[in-house]
């Protein structure tokens, strides 16, 4: 089972921080930010959202919060528990955006 430091982050610049995006088999994304205005990121935590696979920011039951399209304020063993719950629903592990391997 990969673990949070199998997440390869890439640096931003606006807004300063970092991303990562994984890819799932279904098509959809997982977006995991950390920077001057994620919620959290302020505090050193990490925002995540899902986009499907047209690219639009989605409402996920028990990934993002109910009636947002996000959640905030996750630390690394919540993002990695985020990141399971997504593997389940979607019948696979994910690939790192943009693919290194």
């Amino acid at each position: 089972m990969k673990t949070f430091n199998d997440i390869i982050f890439s640096k931003t610049s606006s807004p300063k921080g970092v991303q990562a995006i994984l890819i799932f088999p279904d098509g959809r994304e997982l977006s995991i930010v950390k920077n001057d205005f994620s919620y959290g990121g302020d505090k050193g935590l990490y925002e995540i959202s899902v986009f499907n696979k047209d690219q639009v920011q989605v409402e996920m039951p028990g990934i993002t919060n109910q009636g947002d399209t996000v959640a905030g304020y996750l630390t690394k063993d919540s993002v990695m528990a985020k990141v399971k719950q997504m593997v389940l629903v979607t019948g696979g592990d994910y690939i790192q955006f943009p693919h290194n391997g």
